[in-house]
Parts: C-alpha cells; sequence; structure tokens
C-alpha cells in the first residue's frame, strides 16, 4: 500500500516539477532579457583605463571595461565601484543627509546664503541625489537579475529532480502487474 502511495507521489511530482521548472526558466531568462533590454537602452559603456584610477575599481571593473552595460554583474559593479567610490570621494565621508542639512543651514543663514560655500553645497547635494538615484536604479537592476538566476537555477533543479523521480514512479516492478 505505501509503495503505491509513493509510486503515485513520483509520478505527480515527475509531471509537476519539470512543468514548474519550465515555468521558472522562462521567468528567469524574461527577467535577464528584461534587464538587458532596459541597460542596453540607456547605452552605458563600462569604464576602462584611466577612468579606474584605484585598484578596487580596476579589480572590479576591468573585465568589463569598454563593453556596453547590458547585464546585472555589470550594473551592480559600475553603481558600487564606479558611481559608489565617485560619490563618497566627493562628500568626503559624509551622506547626502548631512551634506542637505548642512545646504539648508547655509541657505537659512543670512550672512552665508548667497556665499559660494552655500553654492557648493548646493551643487554637492544636488550630485549626491542624482548619483545616489542612478546607483539605486543600477542596484534593482541587479537584484531582479539576481532573482532571474535564482529563478532559472531553481528551474533547472526542479526539472532535475522531476526526472530523478519519474524512474521510480514509472518504472515497473518485476514480477508485479501495474
Amino acid at each position: 500500500m505505501a509503495h503505491n502511495a509513493y509510486k503515485a507521489l513520483s509520478r505527480v511530482f515527475s509531471v509537476v516539477l519539470p512543468a514548474a521548472g519550465a515555468g521558472l526558466i522562462a521567468g528567469g531568462r524574461f527577467a535577464h532579457q528584461y534587464v538587458a533590454d532596459q541597460l542596453a537602452g540607456q547605452r552605458i559603456t563600462m569604464p576602462g583605463g584611466k577612468d579606474l584610477p584605484t585598484e578596487e575599481m580596476k579589480s572590479a571593473l576591468a573585465r568589463y571595461s569598454g563593453l556596453p552595460m547590458t547585464t546585472g554583474p555589470q550594473a551592480e559593479a559600475y553603481a558600487n565601484h564606479y558611481i559608489g567610490a565617485h560619490l563618497a570621494a566627493a562628500a568626503k565621508g559624509r551622506t547626502y543627509e548631512e551634506i542637505s542639512q548642512e545646504y539648508m543651514a547655509a541657505s537659512a543663514d543670512p550672512d552665508r546664503k548667497d556665499t559660494q560655500e552655500a553654492a557648493d553645497l548646493g551643487q554637492l547635494k544636488e550630485m549626491l541625489f542624482t548619483g545616489s538615484s542612478l546607483r539605486g536604479m543600477l542596484l534593482n537592476a541587479y537584484g531582479w537579475w539576481t532573482v532571474g538566476s535564482i529563478a532559472s537555477w531553481a528551474g533547472v533543479g526542479a526539472t532535475g529532480l522531476g526526472a530523478i523521480l519519474a524512474v521510480p514512479g514509472w518504472a515497473r516492478r518485476r514480477g508485479h502487474r501495474a
């Protein structure tokens, strides 16, 4: 009796898992293609050579040098090691919030609001906002690329497990009728 139940479950899962696996693989491919299309539409060329002044930038970005940005890993490397590095250098360790507070204080002070300091803080605030926004969007693309990768690999695993379960589920026992 238990053997028949296990055989029935093996048969069910040998059909369901590959079907789910195919859906997961298709979803993963869709996510990768969508991210690739969106990134390609931005026409970003990965930096290289003298545009990578630090060793950290070189180690993270050199392999993509001169290529169009079309993958999640490229977007992550560019966001964290190029944009992020430039933002950190410009802000000198301060956050967008800290720069924004400094700018608001300078703008509210009648003695400082029309100074070069206030203008510089305003430009820095705008640059940090724009850079942080771009960085966030690129990391979002990387996140969806990663979801697509996980879905694809889960689909491969589900399909493989379904194939393994098909053997005991559909095989006939020797000496017994099905």
